[in-house]
């Protein structure tokens, strides 16, 4: 999924692990698979933050991926509206988040057709993981 969407390459094994680790704690992240006539479709993990502006949790929509054969077929849209639905019959939750890659434009098209908007925000990180220490200036 990272290859395709953001040509990243990710470590199977670290994939693996993080995902056997979500799925054994569901405070880590909760998947949602969508099927069509019962074969697997797409899927989306939530994880949740909590905001003290809004007295409340948002729930992060994260690992989204339909298959190719799938896409353009409404998948992705049955898949967002039942975390939505999810998310309001839910005690506490604020509202939905998700970030997209910056040139991953037929993603931006498809989260704006289900409702949502550009926060106005820019992401910006410190990944360890991947065994490089960038970031960070010394004062």
């Amino acid at each position: 999924m990272a290859q395709e969407s953001e040509g990243k390459p990710l470590s199977h094994a670290i994939v693996e692990a993080g995902v056997k680790a979500a799925l054994a704690d569901g405070n880590k992240g909760r998947y949602f698979i969508a099927e069509v006539d019962g074969a697997p479709a797409g899927q989306a993990m939530v994880t949740r933050e909590w905001s003290d502006w809004r007295d409340g949790w948002f729930w992060w929509i994260q690992s989204v991926y339909v298959l190719p054969g799938y896409r353009r077929r409404g998948v992705y849209r049955r898949l967002h509206d039942h975390i939505r639905d999810a998310a309001r019959g839910a005690d506490g939750v604020c509202g939905l988040r998700l970030y997209v890659e910056v040139g991953n434009t037929p993603a931006q098209e498809t989260y704006r057709a289900v409702g949502m908007a550009d926060a106005g925000y820019r992401l910006f990180e410190e990944d360890w993981s991947t065994g490089s220490q960038s970031g960070g200036t010394a004062v």
